[in-house]
């Protein structure tokens, strides 16, 4: 599939005319949902738990009446960002778009549950500085990569290790420990409900109730 090479500002600002002032005020979105818009973002390697967990908390927030929307890096790979690999370059764009993304549903009220590895400190300083610190609960669902090699829930480890998959990582391609995130969440040394009752009590201290 041929990738797309989208102008650059420089040649495409000058025929941008946007209508944010006229649109309607993120606050009367989040009145009409009687919640705040918030985007809470796991990371960590595969196999770590995050897509356990951030499906289960989906779930939960629902029951208790959230309008919640989940973004999951390997479904979003299947159509928004189809077009991109796993160069430091795609990584970068994939991060980018996706917290676009997760801002525009945090605008409209929505909260965004999102799963990404997310690996290295300057794309978690990129998802934060796109979504704001108001909005953001940064989550670091922690794993050691022999564990996760372990767990092997998709078959990556297996596969990175017959040399099927490159750029794998925590193998190929570093994963570093964030700098400053708001929740670590150690799936080694807790069970599952363990691990989750932590992310929600998290996750409803984010959501707050609309002023």
């Amino acid at each position: 599939m041929p990738r797309l090479v989208p102008m650059s500002m420089s040649d495409s600002s000058e025929h941008l005319h946007p209508t944010f002032d006229r649109m309607l005020p993120r606050a009367a979105k989040e009145a009409l949902l009687g919640q705040s818009g918030a985007v809470l973002w796991l990371h960590g390697l595969s196999g770590s738990g995050k897509s356990t967990l951030a499906l289960r908390l989906e779930r939960a927030l629902h029951d208790e009446g959230r309008f919640v929307k989940l973004l999951d890096g390997d479904n979003v790979r299947t159509g928004l960002n189809r077009n991109l690999g796993f160069s430091d370059e795609d990584r970068l764009e994939n991060i980018r778009r996706v917290a676009e993304v997760a801002k525009l549903f945090a605008d409209g009220g929505v909260v965004v549950v999102a799963s990404f590895i997310t690996p290295r400190n300057d794309l978690r300083r990129l998802a934060r500085e796109i979504v704001g610190d108001d909005d953001l609960l940064e989550v670091y669902v922690r794993a050691s990569y022999d564990t996760c090699a372990a767990r092997d829930p998709k078959g990556l480890y297996a596969k990175a290790e017959a040399g099927a998959v490159s750029s794998f990582t925590g193998r190929d391609s570093a994963f570093e420990e964030p700098e400053r995130p708001d929740l670590v969440i150690e799936t080694e040394a807790l069970d599952e409900d363990a691990s989750f009752d932590l992310l929600l009590e998290a996750a409803r201290g984010k959501i707050r109730l609309p002023r």
